[in-house]
């Protein structure tokens, strides 16, 4: 293989990055709609500048100790102890930082909700990248046949 074929240590990284980006964007969407839905069943139209900011710093922050203490457990093939732990501990980061930043008026009850929700999050997210997996296989495998029949001739 030759060294412009070869990804470089900074290509690496940058995917690593924008796989970050991607997810973290994706759970903020996600928790600040579940916010927007608590905050217009309490009535009000308006939301925290605040704790949208404490909601995207979250997300960053819970993907990159997903990435680089859990092996991005969302993204698995299965889920093993490792994985079951990583969702365990990122849920709880969520709700817990949900609660002390009053994002639910400090109702736990919210919190733990919030934490359900982020399960099936994390449920969704695994299923979105077992299916990506699945099709780009078949694409790699539709590519190679391709690939081998050019080069018989």
């Amino acid at each position: 293989m030759s060294d412009k074929k070869k990804t470089t240590l900074w290509e690496r990284y940058l995917t690593k990055e924008i796989g970050i980006e991607f997810k973290a964007c994706l759970y903020f969407f996600a928790i600040l709609f579940f916010y927007c839905v608590f905050r217009m069943i309490r009535g009000s139209f308006e939301a925290s500048i605040l704790h949208m900011a404490e909601m995207i710093l979250s997300c960053y922050a819970i993907c990159y100790l997903q990435l680089l203490l859990f092996n991005n457990f969302d993204e698995a093939d299965r889920f093993g102890a490792r994985e079951y732990t990583g969702l365990a501990v990122c849920t709880c980061l969520y709700g817990l930082i949900s609660f002390f930043g009053g994002w639910f008026e400090r109702k736990p009850v919210v919190s733990l909700i919030l934490g359900a929700y982020v399960i099936f999050l994390y449920f969704c997210v695994f299923l979105i990248y077992k299916t990506k997996r699945r099709i780009d296989d078949k694409v790699l495998n539709e590519e190679l046949k391709i690939f081998q029949t050019e080069h018989k001739k």
